[in-house]
C-alpha cells in the first residue's frame, strides 16, 4: 500500500474542513496530532491551497503552545505545572519519568520516541498530579504509574492500549444546589421560548438578573438583546469553553456531565437572537471531551433539537460546530477567542465595535460562558423567581466553585452567591489556612482577616477558582508560578503587557532568591500600575495582581527577604561578556566593564 503523503493528509483535512482560511487552526491541530509537528512542507502547501501568505501560517504555528515546527515525540507528555499540581507532587513525578526515560525535561529524546515537558493548568486541580499524553488527560499520577508508563513507552504500546483507569476524570461534585439538582427535560427551554415568544423570554432573563459566569459578570440579557437588534440577516452563538484560568475546572464537569443543558442554552440563545450558526470553542487541554460532545450534538440533531426546522418550526435552523483551542490562555477573552475561531492568532480586538454587533466574520455574535448557557436554559424553564431564590440582590442565583489545594475534600461546589470564604473553607475541610487565592492567577489573595468576605460580584467575583494554602506553604512559590504563567501567556500584542510581565517576573525572582531591595519593590509597584492602566486587554491589566495583591495583604512575605542595600543589579552585564572574552582570547581590563550591573 502506498504511503500517505503529507499533502494527501492535508487534502483529506481540507475536504473535511473546506478550503476556508477561518478553519486553518483546526487543520493545523489535526496535522500536529497526526505528524507530531507542523513540517515546512505542510505550511507551504496549506498557504498555497488556502490562498494566504506563508508567514500567516507560520505566525499561527508560533502563537499556539500546542503547535510545533520541530518534531515532538511519538509519546508527547506534558505535566500540569499549576501551583496546586506542584503541591500534589507533580514536579517530582515529572522529573522521575524524565530520568527513567533518559530525556531532559522540555526536550524530545534523540530517538524521537518521547517528549516530556510542562504545560500550565490542565483543569485537573482536584485530581492531580495530572498530565496530557498526546493531548489526552491523565489524572492522579503516582510513582507506580510512572514506572508502568516507562514500560509501555519503551514497549511501543499505543496510548489507546494503556490502562483506562489512568484516563478517568471524575465529576467530583461535593455540593449541589438548584443548578445541579434540578432536572431539565430535553427541549424544555426551546419549547418555552417557542411558546411565550422572544420578548417574553428576554424579560424573564432580565428579571432573573443572570450575569456572565466567566468572572466579568456582564448581564446576559444585555448581550442578547442588542445582538438580536443588530443589523444583518444572520447571527452567531459562541460557547466559550476555553477554561484556562489556573485552578478553574467547573466547565469540565458541565461539558462532561451536563452537555445537553449547555447545548440547550445555546439553542435558546439562537432562538432569541435569530442565529443559525453556533460554535463551542473547546480548550485544547479538554481534548478528551471532544468525542462525547460530538455524540451529544449528533443525538440532538437526530431528536430534532438541533439542525434544520428545530421542533418542527420552519425557519428555526441552528447547528453547532466544535473548534479546538491549541494552548493559548488569551483566547479566553471573547474577542481573542473570535479571532482564533477565524483561524488567526488570538489577539484581542480593539473595541468598539463589540462582538454583539460585529463578531465572528463580522456577524453579530453572542459569546457566553459554559455555565452561563446552562443557567440560561434552566431559567428558560424554571423562571426568574426560581433563580432569584438564591443569591444576593446584585448577584442572583448560584455559583460553581472549583476548590483545590490544602483541603480534605477538593472538588466542585455549588453555592448561592453571598457565601463567605470561611463557610467554603469549613465545608471543604481546610484547616490552618494561610491564604485563599480566589479567581485564579489574576484574582485576589485573601488573608485570614478577610475570610468573612462573600463570593459575589459586589465583593469577591470569580469565574470559579478557589485555591487554598495552609500555613506550611511559601506563598511566594504561588506568586512566582503565576508571574511565570503571565510571561508565557502574554500574546505580545502590546508593550505594557509583553514587557511588563517579564520585568515583574525578573524582579520577583530577585525577591525569591533574597537579592531584592526596597527599590525593586517600588519599581514593581510602578510597573504594575502602568500595566493596569495601559495594557490593551484584561490579561495585561490584571497580570500584576498576584504580585501587587500579596505585597499589600502579606507584606512580611517580601520584607523578610529584602536586602538592606538600596539597590542591587538584577543582571551582570560584564559576566555576560565572558563567552566573548573566551572566544577572542582576551581578558585584559579593556575587555571588562566597570559597574556592569543593570
Amino acid at each position: 500500500m502506498a504511503e500517505i503523503t503529507i499533502t494527501d493528509r492535508i487534502d483529506g483535512l481540507l475536504g473535511q474542513w473546506g478550503n476556508q482560511p477561518q478553519n486553518l487552526l483546526q487543520i493545523l491541530i489535526r496535522v500536529q496530532q497526526s505528524l507530531h509537528h507542523i513540517p515546512a512542507t505542510a505550511i507551504d502547501y496549506l498557504a498555497r491551497k488556502l490562498g494566504c501568505p506563508q508567514v500567516q501560517v507560520e505566525g499561527l504555528v508560533g502563537f499556539y503552545s500546542f503547535l510545533h515546527v520541530e518534531p515532538r515525540g511519538s509519546y508527547d507528555i506534558l505535566f500540569s505545572d499549576n501551583i496546586t499540581d506542584r503541591m500534589l507532587g507533580g514536579q517530582g513525578v515529572a522529573a522521575a519519568l524524565a530520568e527513567r526515560l533518559g530525556v531532559a525535561l522540555g526536550t524530545t529524546r534523540s530517538d524521537g520516541r518521547v517528549s516530556v515537558g510542562y504545560t500550565f493548568c490542565t483543569g485537573m486541580g482536584d485530581q492531580g498530579p495530572a498530565a496530557l499524553v498526546n493531548g489526552y488527560t491523565m489524572t492522579r499520577l503516582t510513582p507506580d504509574r510512572i514506572g508502568q508508563m516507562v514500560e509501555l513507552i519503551e514497549g511501543a504500546v499505543p496510548v489507546t492500549d494503556w490502562p483506562q483507569e489512568w484516563f478517568v476524570v471524575e465529576d467530583n461534585i461535593q455540593r449541589r444546589d438548584i443548578l445541579l439538582q434540578t432536572a431539565l427535560p430535553d427541549g424544555a427551554a426551546i419549547d418555552r421560548v417557542l411558546e411565550i415568544g422572544v420578548d417574553a423570554l428576554l424579560q424573564e432573563m432580565d428579571a432573573s438578573g443572570l450575569r456572565g459566569r466567566g468572572g466579568a459578570g456582564f448581564g446576559t440579557a444585555l448581550k442578547w438583546r442588542p445582538c438580536r437588534e443588530a443589523t444583518g440577516a444572520d447571527r452567531v452563538v459562541v460557547c466559550n469553553a476555553d477554561e484556562g484560568e489556573p485552578g478553574t475546572f467547573k466547565d469540565r464537569l458541565l461539558l462532561q456531565r451536563y452537555a445537553d443543558r449547555v447545548v440547550e442554552g445555546m439553542t435558546l440563545c439562537a432562538a432569541v437572537i435569530g442565529a443559525s450558526k453556533g460554535f463551542i470553542y473547546l480548550r485544547g487541554e479538554y481534548l478528551y471531551l471532544l468525542k462525547g460532545l460530538e455524540a451529544e450534538l449528533q443525538r440532538r440533531r437526530e431528536s430534532g433539537l438541533l439542525g434544520r426546522s428545530i421542533r418542527g418550526r420552519e425557519g428555526f435552523d441552528f447547528d453547532i460546530e466544535i473548534h479546538l483551542g491549541a494552548g493559548a490562555y488569551i483566547c479566553g477573552e471573547e474577542s481573542a477567542l473570535i479571532e482564533s475561531l477565524e483561524g488567526k492568532r488570538g489577539h484581542p480586538r480593539v473595541r468598539p465595535p463589540f462582538p454583539v454587533t460585529s463578531g465572528y466574520m463580522g456577524l453579530p455574535t453572542v459569546v457566553n460562558n459554559v455555565e452561563t448557557f446552562m443557567a440560561a436554559a434552566m431559567i428558560g424553564v424554571q423562571g426568574a423567581e426560581w433563580f432569584r431564590s438564591r443569591g444576593t440582590e446584585e448577584s442572583s442565583g448560584t455559583k460553581l466553585l472549583t476548590i483545590s489545594g490544602d483541603c480534605a475534600r477538593p472538588g466542585i461546589y455549588e453555592y448561592p452567591y453571598g457565601v463567605t470564604v470561611e463557610q467554603v473553607l469549613t465545608d471543604c475541610g481546610a484547616q490552618d489556612v494561610q491564604a485563599v487565592q480566589v479567581a485564579g492567577a489574576a484574582g485576589s489573595c485573601v488573608p485570614p482577616s478577610e475570610f468573612g468576605r462573600q463570593i459575589a460580584f459586589e465583593d469577591l467575583a470569580t469565574g470559579g477558582s478557589f485555591m487554598i494554602f495552609n500555613q506550611g506553604r511559601d506563598l511566594l512559590e504561588m506568586v512566582e508560578n503565576f508571574a511565570a504563567f503571565f510571561v508565557h501567556e502574554s500574546c505580545g500584542f502590546c508593550t505594557p503587557c509583553r514587557v511588563g510581565t517579564s520585568l515583574m517576573h525578573k524582579r520577583l525572582t530577585k525577591v525569591v532568591v533574597g537579592h531584592a531591595t526596597r527599590a525593586d519593590m517600588e519599581r514593581m509597584c510602578d510597573i504594575g500600575a502602568l500595566m493596569r492602566k495601559a495594557s490593551h486587554c484584561g490579561l495585561g491589566q490584571t497580570a500584576a495582581n498576584c504580585i501587587l495583591g500579596t505585597m499589600d495583604s502579606f507584606p512580611a512575605l517580601y520584607a523578610e527577604r529584602l536586602r538592606s542595600t538600596s539597590f542591587e543589579p538584577a543582571f551582570d552585564l560584564d559576566a555576560s561578556l565572558q563567552e566573548a572574552r573566551e572566544i577572542t582570547g582576551r581578558d585584559d581590563p579593556g575587555a571588562h566593564l566597570k559597574g556592569g550591573g543593570v
